[in-house]
């Protein structure tokens, strides 16, 4: 007789956010998979239902909240956990039936919070668990992140209140797990965390043994492993830094780029370029040098994508500082820049600043940035036209119904999952998500290409 076992529990997840709470999502589902719960793709399916938070921005928030409400709304079983965690009686007072909030990456109490509610089923038979973890990203691309926290103390920032200082991950660790994820499928690695620069710095750059070898927690240390492993196929992954910012020992990854062990890419906050501003902000106003650095870098590795965020009407800006903000971008010539209008953040020391900014003031400068920068994008991608890139496919399209052909939506070097550009292809008959192909660029606009396939690598 065939043994038969009572069904597992499911859960079901919304996960709001930056890819550092993603990546929080993921390792709560891979616990609760591994404890024998199932994954339900909607709320009518799932036992309970766990709402990740945002609450870096008070818009954040709100999306949290109505995240909050409708996962209540369709399923009644709700648990509430992430960067609003920390503000439990707010959730609890405009929600009195969820059963559970706990804070950003509190792991064990999540999935403690989960067992009360809905109690797993032992089965010792079943492995739940693929070697690469559950992933919320698709299979070709994961986020790798290296710590938790940040030391600086930014006044529009609050989330060293949210997630505490540094805390870097052992190294050895951190390229276990990027092993793993290369071994079951990932291409493309995107390394996160709130200040990919200082990985380490609160270990003293502890080495660990790796492969019979000395390896120290250090962002130069890591890029150049991460840059040793390969995929099924033999070929070295796209590895992508994100959230670095300007130390000097970021010069050092640069000839990385250039010898093809890491992706040349570059994700730096500079969040402004004006003196004041930045003092204001309490980030170093260094953007001479940065200058400087960023030719040299271009010197270095020609084909180097930096991208940037900037904020528009923080307190105190003045015209004269907008100005100055818009001449920086004119000499450094970033290749994908995002902005967003200031906007006050419950607890952040910026609040508090003297001369705010108007509203009608804040949208004007925000709408001549992005002006600015779309326009550098485009001759940027313009001047890619005719050249052979290679991407990665994301997405490709059903057959066409008169002819039978299939586009594909992809993505260079220069552009990383759901914040950049895409490359947009036609004739893409036989290829599949996570190929990496070299197409011959054919057009471009303000932030995307154009292009065909060429060959499969």
């Amino acid at each position: 007789m065939a043994t038969s076992f009572p069904p597992a529990p499911k859960v079901g997840m919304v996960s709001l956010g930056c890819p550092k709470a993603l990546v929080d999502s993921e390792r709560i589902l891979t616990k609760l998979r591994s404890d024998g719960y199932q994954m339900s793709a909607d709320y009518a399916g799932a036992d309970v239902v766990l709402v990740n938070t945002c609450g870096f921005l008070d818009s954040a928030k709100e999306e949290s909240l109505e995240a909050i409400g409708e996962a209540i709304a369709e399923n009644g079983r709700v648990i509430v956990t992430g960067c609003m965690g920390n503000e439990a009686e707010l959730i609890r007072a405009r929600f009195p039936s969820v059963l559970a909030v706990t804070g950003a990456h509190q792991y064990e109490a999540v999935v403690n919070a989960v067992h009360e509610a809905s109690p797993p089923v032992p089965n010792a038979f079943v492995d739940l668990v693929p070697e690469g973890g559950l992933k919320l990203t698709p299979r070709h691309y994961s986020y790798l992140k290296i710590s938790e926290g940040c030391n600086h103390r930014c006044s529009f920032c609050i989330i060293p209140s949210l997630r505490g200082d540094l805390v870097s991950r052992r190294i050895d660790a951190v390229l276990r797990e990027a092993e793993k994820l290369v071994a079951a499928g990932t291409k493309e690695l995107l390394v996160i965390s709130q200040d990919t620069s200082a990985y380490g710095v609160d270990t003293r750059h502890e080495p660990r043994q790796w492969h019979g070898r000395e390896v120290r927690a250090h962002m130069t240390d890591l890029a150049r492993e991460l840059g040793q492993l390969r995929t099924a196929e033999g070929r070295a992954p796209w590895v992508r830094l994100h959230y670095v910012y300007p130390y000097p020992h970021v010069d050092h990854v640069i000839p990385l780029m250039a010898e093809g062990l890491l992706t040349p890419y570059l994700d730096i906050p500079f969040q402004h370029a004006a003196p004041e501003v930045l003092r204001r902000m309490k980030r170093p106003a260094n953007e001479a040098k940065v200058l400087d650095r960023i030719h040299k870098w271009r010197t270095i590795a020609p084909d180097i994508t930096i991208r940037s965020t900037f904020v528009v009407g923080f307190p105190g800006e003045t015209e004269a500082d907008f100005q100055y903000l818009l001449n920086w971008l004119d000499e450094a010539q970033l290749d994908r820049v995002g902005a967003f209008r200031f906007e006050p953040v419950e607890g952040a020391a910026a609040n508090l600043l003297p001369d705010p900014v108007p509203e009608e003031v804040k949208e004007e400068r925000y709408q001549r940035i992005m002006e600015k920068t779309a326009a550098i994008s485009a001759a940027k991608l313009q001047a890619k036209v005719g050249r052979i890139l290679p991407v990665i496919i994301d997405e490709v399209g059903e057959p066409d119904e008169e002819d039978g052909s299939t586009g594909a939506t992809a993505r260079s070097q220069a552009d990383a999952p759901e914040i950049d550009g895409n490359v947009f292809l036609r004739d893409t008959s036989g290829l599949k998500q996570g190929d990496i192909i070299d197409v011959l660029i054919e057009d471009a606009d303000d932030h995307d290409l154009f292009g065909v396939p060429l060959t499969s690598r």
